[in-house]
């Protein structure tokens, strides 16, 4: 039986590592520190003769880029992590001609020392609860860099000041207005720095500080309402942030029904569901007469 032959052509393609796992011990004398990274590595290029006809000489291999994560982690500091992103983009751009762009995303899972007495220990940690620090650092050919910072599964909870009322009604409604609920979410937030002259640990600490006193303090009329405020306040108060995005979960906590059991709820009792959950998305960026 005859064919009629196929015309292809190579479309977008990258390659790379992904979850490279590292850990470092810096050690001063009895006092340690420990840093927990997951890496991947992408390159973005003239690949096509790999695809096309199997040539593999443009290729780094990803096992190089592996070794060379954990070789970089023994000559240099991996904190700040988006510097540490940066120094390896740089150098896999350079390692692979054919490529035009090298990405390293990063994530940090802090750990707090373990406090015996009162007193923090030099050299014993427990899992920090205060979320996962994230990078994304892309380098382009001629030397163009852009830094994504960003923080997630940070879990944040109050017990007032939020509201939810005034919403679209449609025959399928059934959710009651309320003006005062728990308002509960695991914030992921990623901020755009224009610029790769920045004091990343300095600014990280920034954002984060003034996300939690705004939505502790901010007298929420929605997710949306909260989430806006803390861009707004963020960008306030650090001028090296472009924009920030968010992604906001809204972990339901749901009274319960206490009648069958001749008792009322006096908005104390809750049911938390995993499932469905809303989630809200915004970008928070300065308008054009204040961009700089």
């Amino acid at each position: 039986m005859e064919t009629t032959p196929t015309t292809a052509a190579l479309g977008a393609n990258r390659y790379g590592k992904s979850g490279i796992r590292v850990a470092k011990v810096s050690r001063d004398g009895d006092v340690h520190t420990f840093c927990d990274l997951t890496l991947d590595v992408w390159l973005r290029g003239n690949f096509a003769a790999a695809h096309v006809a199997g040539d593999n000489r443009a290729v780094l291999p990803t096992d190089t880029m592996r070794g060379t994560v954990y070789a970089f982690a023994a000559e240099h500091p991996t904190r700040p992590v988006e510097a540490f992103g940066l120094l390896l983009a740089d150098h896999f751009l350079a390692a692979a001609p054919t490529a035009d762009l090298a990405q390293v995303d990063v994530w940090e899972q802090g750990w707090d020392r373990l406090r015996l007495d009162g007193e923090p220990h030099g050299s014993a940690f427990t899992r920090g609860a205060g979320g996962v620090r994230t990078a994304a650092v892309t380098v382009e050919g001629g030397g163009a860099a852009t830094v994504v910072a960003g923080m997630r599964d940070w879990y944040v909870l109050k017990t007032t000041r939020s509201a939810f009322s005034g919403f679209l009604v449609d025959e399928y409604t059934t959710l009651p207005e309320t003006d005062d609920r728990i308002l509960a979410t695991a914030i992921t937030a990623r901020w755009r720095y224009p610029s790769t002259d920045v004091d990343f640990d300095g600014c990280f600490a920034r954002v984060r500080r003034v996300m939690a006193h705004v939505f502790a303090e901010h007298d929420s009329r929605s997710v949306q309402h909260t989430e806006y405020a803390m861009g707004e306040a963020v960008l306030a108060a650090c001028p090296e942030v472009a924009e920030i995005s968010f992604t906001l979960p809204n972990q339901h906590h749901i009274g319960v029904d206490l009648s069958p059991y001749g008792l009322s709820n006096d908005n104390s009792v809750f049911v938390v569901t995993d499932r469905p959950y809303g989630v809200i998305e915004a970008t928070v960026r300065r308008d054009a007469s204040s961009a700089g």
